[in-house]
């Protein structure tokens, strides 16, 4: 009151006034001092504090500035003035109620600067090298929600004037609400958990779950959801435990062993298919590549009908060489030879499948050295453009399924 009292000059006068307004002017003035003290510990105290980081060298007090920690712990200001004025006022009952309130204030204040102090901390972990395959949202958002609950608790507590532990007994029959409220959260930490524990998913992992229509980028997690950036740059959102509950393809090994896998056959029409010829061989004796598996498969050939004694005149008598099984070694030691396909260490195979109504499938299994989508597509395309273009020079054709106009032809023929 002495303060009230500076104020006024005439303590007679101010003491001679109603209780009612007394009360209410010592409430206005104990605002005012309370508001100006927030303007100045931000105007002040903060700037100082600002003009610090900008000199320091460090990046954390940076994350510390961006998200606003030390202003909100400017509230705390405020509501120590409120605590501490309530002694002011002449009525017991509303001084203990104004400092219950002011007590209430800075909890939330305090947990308010923690949520942040908690934001800037998430934000500093995430610039380390481990922080893709390590994160630490859930655990994060885990903590501030668990701040919050327990803040909620002492405020009211606080206001009602009324023990934590009491309060918290009292509870004790909202507990199963409880449970069914925060359901999703404590399934969402405990799926959170063991996707960090097993590493099955990190931020920028390319995965694939058509159940939730993702099919790209993961570019956040959290306790509830995990979003996706697809490549057509929709965003898919799914739930954390749908990691755990159900099946993903992740493509994180395809990027992390730099080869991207083509797994992609040629239909040949099985009419195609023959011996070799004297004069069919004499034409793929000039493709080079070619040259050496000729000159030793038909070594092998010869010598083999001439230890046997073979009679050559009938092509199915002994060992030859075949259109197919030529243009299949063309294949190998053409995919050999390319810049772009991972020679050793991942899968390199050229196979022949079974046949079915749509011919024989020579399949091609192998890797390219460069893993973005772009120019993987590009170097897909040319491998198959010059094979498609190569398979005549074999006396192969390919397969094609009757169109319209294959059709007209045929009955216009007859």
């Amino acid at each position: 009151m002495e303060y009230l009292k500076a104020l006024w000059g005439n303590v007679d006068l101010f003491t001679e006034l109603d209780p009612w307004v007394k009360s209410l002017l010592t409430g206005l003035v104990l605002f005012l001092v309370c508001l100006l003290a927030n303007m100045v510990t931000k105007m002040v105290i903060l700037r100082l504090v600002h003009k610090a980081v900008e000199k320091s060298r460090a990046s954390w007090d940076n994350q510390l500035m961006n998200r606003h920690v030390f202003t909100r712990l400017s509230h705390l200001v405020p509501g120590v003035l409120l605590y501490y004025g309530a002694l002011s006022f002449d009525s017991p009952e509303f001084c203990g109620w104004l400092q219950r309130m002011a007590v209430a204030y800075m909890l939330f204040a305090l947990a308010w600067s923690v949520h942040a102090l908690l934001n800037a901390a998430q934000d500093i972990y995430r610039g380390l090298s481990f922080a893709a395959s390590r994160p630490i949202t859930g655990y994060v958002q885990t903590f501030q929600l668990l701040l919050w609950a327990a803040t909620a608790v002492f405020a009211i507590a606080s206001l009602l004037n009324r023990s934590p532990a009491g309060f918290l007994t009292g509870m004790g029959a909202l507990s199963a609400v409880l449970m069914l409220v925060f359901k999703d959260s404590i399934t969402g930490l405990v799926a959170g958990i063991q996707i960090t524990a097993n590493d099955m998913v990190r931020i920028g992992d390319w995965i694939e779950m058509p159940k939730y229509g993702a099919d790209g980028d993961v570019i956040d997690i959290t306790l509830h959801t995990v979003k996706v950036q697809n490549w057509d740059k929709t965003i898919s959102t799914l739930p954390t435990h749908a990691l755990i509950q159900d099946s993903f393809k992740n493509w994180r090994g395809m990027q992390e062993s730099g080869g991207r896998r083509i797994k992609r056959s040629l239909m040949i029409d099985l009419q195609s298919v023959k011996f070799c010829e004297d004069d069919l061989l004499e034409k793929l004796k000039g493709i080079a590549s070619l040259q050496p598996y000729l000159n030793q498969r038909l070594q092998e050939v010869a010598a083999w009908n001439e230890e046997r004694k073979i009679d050559g005149r009938c092509p199915l008598n002994g060992r030859r060489l075949t259109n197919l099984g030529t243009f299949r070694a063309y294949v190998e030691s053409y995919l050999k030879e390319h810049p772009a396909i991972h020679q050793e260490g991942l899968t390199f195979l050229v196979r022949q499948l079974a046949p079915s109504e749509k011919g024989v499938a020579i399949e091609i299994y192998v890797f390219v050295n460069d893993i973005r989508w772009v120019q993987y597509e590009a170097i897909q395309a040319d491998i198959f453009d010059h094979l498609f273009a190569a398979i005549t020079w074999f006396d192969l054709s390919l397969y094609q399924a009757p169109a319209g106009q294959d059709l007209r032809v045929a009955f216009s023929e007859k």
